[in-house]
């Protein structure tokens, strides 16, 4: 019923907003995410997704209006069933300043998704006899799941405002983000089973960030929050932590870069508390946290979500340029 997620949602911009494409410092980014949900409970549910964007027409130098363009990829797996999702997605964004620090930015998502399953790995009581359950007996329960595809149609407004950049005023950074994104704008029907449909419900978003650095010091700290509310479900997560540069890099031609160690808490509420740790060095950044389960699902299985996620960003000249 609900979209897949990750804990880390920072680190997966275009999946809780299209209109992050290409909102960030630098010309080209990917990003690798994997979660291996509820661990000790004898089944796999693993989420993978690999996302990519850049941006078009941004200048090396000063600050004017310009395009991002990304690419999602996802995998989810869940259960002995093996419940998949998979989508393949394309984002478009346009990127306006509109004052000094602010920036606004407009983004639209098209893609498709697909979903699979598989019934003849499950165990269902009439395979019981009378002692333990075999699996060798037949169930007599068909296989009706079936695999269809179904378009997608997504769009998200984004708002920044920022002073992180190289310069002698970085050790001063402020930096507050705030967006809307609607998902499953067209409301595709799910064919799980032949002769019966039903319509994806559509997804509102609404996340918030904010940075502040200390002058004078290494240390920084941050703050998110996030709202996914999709029919009659709905999702919060929120979270902070600590940030401390282990090195600096050049202030005035940017040819070294800083280096941090980050660590903090994320809540998913009524469900989860997550401890994660981030490193960035150079232009990578490597993240991992764990879901520690807080619900009443924790009576019955006490397990949790390993996530693990790494980011490569381009901070010099873009790729797809020529060098002058």
């Amino acid at each position: 019923a609900q979209d897949i997620h990750f804990t880390q949602a920072q680190q997966t911009p275009m999946l809780i907003n299209p209109a992050a494409t290409g909102m960030f410092n630098g010309w080209e980014r990917v990003t690798v995410n994997h979660k291996n949900q509820w661990v000790n409970s004898g089944t796999r549910f693993f989420t993978t997704s690999l996302a990519a964007d850049m941006n078009f027409f941004k200048p090396k130098r000063g600050n004017k209006a310009h395009m991002g363009f990304g690419v999602q990829l996802y995998n989810d797996i869940g259960g002995d069933s093996k419940f998949g999702t998979k989508q393949a997605l394309f984002n478009f964004s346009a990127i306006v300043p509109v004052a000094e620090m602010h920036t606004l930015s407009a983004g639209l998502q098209f893609g498709i998704g697909q979903r699979t399953g598989d019934l003849t790995g499950l165990l269902f009581p009439n395979q019981f006899d009378g002692e333990v359950l075999d699996p060798t007996m037949n169930s007599h329960e068909s296989n009706s799941l079936v695999s269809f595809i179904y378009p997608e149609v997504s769009a998200g407004l984004f708002y920044k405002y920022g002073t992180q950049k190289i310069g002698f005023t970085r050790d001063d950074a402020t930096e507050f983000k705030l967006g809307v994104a609607y998902y499953h704008a067209n409301s595709p029907e799910m064919k799980y089973r032949i002769g019966f449909s039903e319509q994806l419900y559509s997804k509102l978003v609404i996340h918030t960030s904010f940075l502040k650095d200390f002058p004078g010091t290494s240390v920084g700290v941050e703050a998110f929050f996030n709202e996914f509310i999709q029919g009659p479900h709905n999702e919060t997560l929120f979270g902070a932590l600590l940030r401390y540069r282990i090195s600096s890099g050049g202030k005035t031609t940017g040819l070294s870069r800083d280096a941090y160690i980050m660590g903090g808490l994320a809540m998913r509420y009524g469900d989860a508390v997550s401890p994660f740790l981030y490193v960035q060095w150079s232009r990578f950044k490597f993240g991992i946290s764990y879901d520690i389960t807080v619900s009443k699902f924790g009576q019955y299985a006490r397990t949790g979500g390993l996530e693990f996620s790494l980011e490569f960003a381009n901070l010099d000249f873009a790729l797809f340029k020529r060098r002058r």
